[in-house]
């Protein structure tokens, strides 16, 4: 494993990290505690400190399931980045909560579903412009970051081409910009990751594998059951994507190398990057993911010795 400096905070972070929204059961499979453990003790055997979750994936449910976890290990060993604005009703159904006073409502929720006293990298998730630009939600973040609650900030895009709030990253105290960045789609090549540089911000690459389409498991025509987030997408669009992945693995991936792992550490190889966090059925797929880092050669200006 790789690791790499979170931009300006001194975390190391793994350049593979463990999404997780698939515990909260918008994957088509609900998960047990005990599989949960597997993917994660898959995690830290390859090297991965980094855990990425949210408050909504489940009614706190993915955030429940890493903190059972960790509340059997050494806290120390993870670093852990969850979210906060989304009230969770039912599978793919939300609620906007960005005030002030929701956001420590679901801070506290948070940290007793996580079993931790502080949350490594606390993260404005997905919202709109005018919820990011009101000065008490941050100076309200401030407070617990003061308090220990929350070591850092950071900043979830809902759309990778939303510099406006990346622009404002200084100004509000955020530290890093999570945003879906893969082989498929580059728009954030064009204004977040220059944003991002200039002001030495750690970029979490979400979505790296274009909802699994960068697998090359799926085939032109493929489809996904209800409970499956991949489900929503639109019938031409997931068409058209998997042929441009069948295109890719011919001409762009090497000979004998899996097209996932490949899909990761072109990410990787981004300069503004930092890490990728990729989703993950099984211990297998960690396992899969985590060969990314033995792809990216080339130096990065935020490596580091762990």
């Amino acid at each position: 494993m790789k690791y790499r400096r979170l931009g300006s905070t001194d975390m190391k972070v793994s350049v593979v990290g463990i999404g997780t929204w698939q515990f909260g059961g918008e994957w088509g499979r609900a998960y047990t505690q005990a599989e949960a453990d597997a993917i994660l003790d898959k995690g830290q055997e390859l090297g991965i400190n980094l855990i990425d979750t949210a408050e909504c994936y489940g009614d706190h449910l993915s955030e429940k399931f890493i903190g059972d976890y960790i509340s059997r290990r050494n806290r120390e060993d993870w670093v852990i980045a969850t979210k906060f604005g989304h009230q969770f009703h039912d599978l793919f159904s939300r609620t906007d909560k960005f005030d002030a006073g929701s956001m420590l409502e679901q801070l506290d929720a948070s940290l007793k579903a996580l079993k931790t006293d502080y949350i490594d990298l606390y993260q404005f998730h997905s919202g709109p412009d005018e919820a990011f630009d009101k000065d008490e939600l941050w100076t309200m973040l401030d407070k617990q970051v003061a308090a220990g609650k929350i070591k850092f900030l950071g900043t979830s895009i809902s759309k990778n081409d939303r510099t406006h709030q990346t622009d404002a990253s200084q100004k509000v105290g955020s530290r890093t910009i999570q945003v879906v960045y893969n082989r498929l789609d580059r728009k954030p090549e064009e204004g977040v990751f220059p944003s991002c540089q200039k002001q030495d911000l750690g970029v979490l690459a979400r979505v790296p594998l274009a909802s699994g389409y960068l697998s090359g498991k799926y085939k032109p025509g493929a489809e996904f059951a209800g409970n499956d987030a991949r489900h929503r997408h639109d019938a031409e669009e997931r068409h058209r994507k998997l042929e441009e992945v069948q295109r890719i693995a011919r001409e762009e991936v090497p000979e004998g190398v899996d097209m996932a792992s490949w899909a990761l550490a072109w990410c990787l190889k981004h300069p503004a990057v930092t890490t990728v966090i990729p989703g993950c059925k099984d211990p297998a797929q960690v396992e899969m993911n985590a060969k990314a880092a033995e792809l990216v050669t080339e130096p990065h200006p935020q490596d580091v010795q762990r």
